[in-house]
């Protein structure tokens, strides 16, 4: 097929409609490319629950084995549990998901041995080229000898490989509601609480890659409508909604109000602290809240602020030796879990903190909750730079007030702080605010939202 690459190539995966803008003979290539890049001998391979996705993925370790490469499918599978496989098999893997977006899309996520990232940096540019040029001149020469193709089921090996990494086994019962969205969540979560004691409620469980229920994405708060009700007609402790490809977890308390990202934050980086013997360093993101860096230096660690992005917060692991990172998105990355992010290990941790104590979930999380945010706002802007130019001009110079450029622009005083940056991929500018107070972040907010949309 004519394909632009430009289109499906972003910062950290591969991402299109399907077959519009990709289809399996790309597939292919892209298999082809990544064995060369990576280098390997053997890869690791996995799915989501699309439609196009078995498809593709075959087409991918199709690619992968005419360049001699072995490929070891593991089938339908989370996107953590590819890391899973990625980390304790020592390959190079590719799992095949677009996450939330919508049915006609997908995507591939690629990571090195060790599920160390692919990103733009870190091998897809050579990734992209490789294809273009193959494009042009077509599929490149078979190995004088194929690879492999085996398949291998490692769903029990990473639900175990999880419960060892949480002591779960003294909690009191707890019962949850755990909302899939008709994606991975489906897949994984009967066998990760297999035997816990836990009462599950489970809601849109059936794989479907077409969300017939709701959109995948539990940070849009249309689609976790149906949790909050259901939590509180089963008179639950909590729920759990994950995202389509199961690698992000989102919480509701005991009466279905929504559970920041950065107090989960805080509440597992205190857990993982005193794991640690009270010593370790954190990664969080410039727009996590303030609590989070609070909560690590009372616990005896050492927080370190990053960009947002998951390639940033995973370099920051690395170089850091970090025992554990968070972010707003819901993202929750663990050393002990080859940096790499997993939604299911920060449920574990929910589940294990709430279960080790009598209280409701509610009263535990006030802990670690103690500003006021105002949540991402976006809005579309015809010229990025100069709405955030004249953000500079209405806060620099003033007594007490502090800019800085980590990452668009962050402007911060004793009492409230707010993060504006612009999309890699859309004509948006994005807004965080957060406060002492509510009717201080109102303030804040509406000032900077009059400026953006000025």
């Amino acid at each position: 097929m004519a394909a632009d690459l430009s289109q499906i190539v972003k910062a950290y995966d591969v991402r299109g409609v399907v077959p519009d803008q990709w289809d399996e003979s790309l597939a292919e290539l892209f298999g082809a490319a990544f064995a060369q890049v990576t280098g390997a001998d053997a890869i690791v391979v996995g799915h989501d629950m699309r439609p196009s996705s078995p498809g593709l993925s075959g087409a991918f370790a199709r690619g992968a084995a005419a360049r001699g490469v072995d490929v070891t499918e593991i089938g339908l599978c989370s996107t953590d549990q590819l890391y899973y496989a990625s980390g304790a098999l020592g390959l190079p893997g590719a799992m095949f998901t677009a996450s939330h977006n919508p049915a006609q899309y997908n995507g591939i996520k690629m990571c090195r041995a060790g599920a160390a990232p692919v990103g733009q940096d870190t091998g897809l540019a050579e990734i992209r080229e490789l294809v273009e040029g193959r494009l042009e001149s077509g599929a490149p020469q078979s190995a004088s000898r194929p690879g492999t193709l085996t398949r291998r089921d490692t769903l029990e090996d990473y639900a175990a490989y999880l419960r060892s990494l949480v002591d779960l086994t003294s909690i009191r019962p707890l019962k949850v509601v755990v909302d899939a969205g008709n994606g991975m969540g489906g897949h994984t979560v009967p066998t990760v609480f297999a035997g816990l004691p836990l009462t599950l409620v489970p809601m849109y469980f059936e794989l479907d890659g077409t969300f017939p229920n709701h959109e995948a994405n539990p940070l849009d708060p249309a689609n976790i409508v149906d949790l909050q009700q259901r939590v509180r007609e089963e008179g639950a402790d909590l729920g759990i909604a994950f995202d389509g490809d199961a690698d992000r977890c989102f919480v509701v308390d005991e009466h279905g109000d929504p559970v920041s990202p950065s107090a989960i934050t805080a509440l597992v980086a205190a857990r993982e602290l005193a794991r640690n013997g009270g010593r370790g360093t954190v990664i969080h993101n410039l727009i996590t809240s303030w609590s989070v860096p609070e909560v690590v230096r009372e616990h005896g660690g050492t927080p370190v602020r990053t960009r947002v992005g998951h390639s940033f917060i995973k370099a920051e692991m690395a170089d850091k030796g970090a025992i554990f990172g968070g972010e707003h998105s819901a993202h929750y990355y663990f050393k002990d879990f080859w940096n790499a992010d997993t939604g299911m290990l920060a449920a574990l941790h929910v589940l294990a903190a709430l279960g080790g104590q009598d209280g409701p979930l509610s009263a535990l999380v006030a802990e670690y909750d103690r500003y006021v945010g105002s949540g991402e706002i976006n809005s579309e802007v015809a010229d990025q730079k100069s709405r955030l130019a004249a953000i500079r001009a209405a806060y620099e110079g003033h007594d007490d007030t502090t800019l800085d450029d980590l990452d668009g622009l962050t402007v911060s005083t004793a009492d409230w702080w707010f993060n504006v940056r612009p999309s890699n991929t859309e004509p948006f500018l994005r807004l965080n605010a957060e406060a002492r107070d509510e009717a201080t972040m109102t303030k804040v907010r509406d000032e900077v939202l009059g400026i953006i949309r000025g």
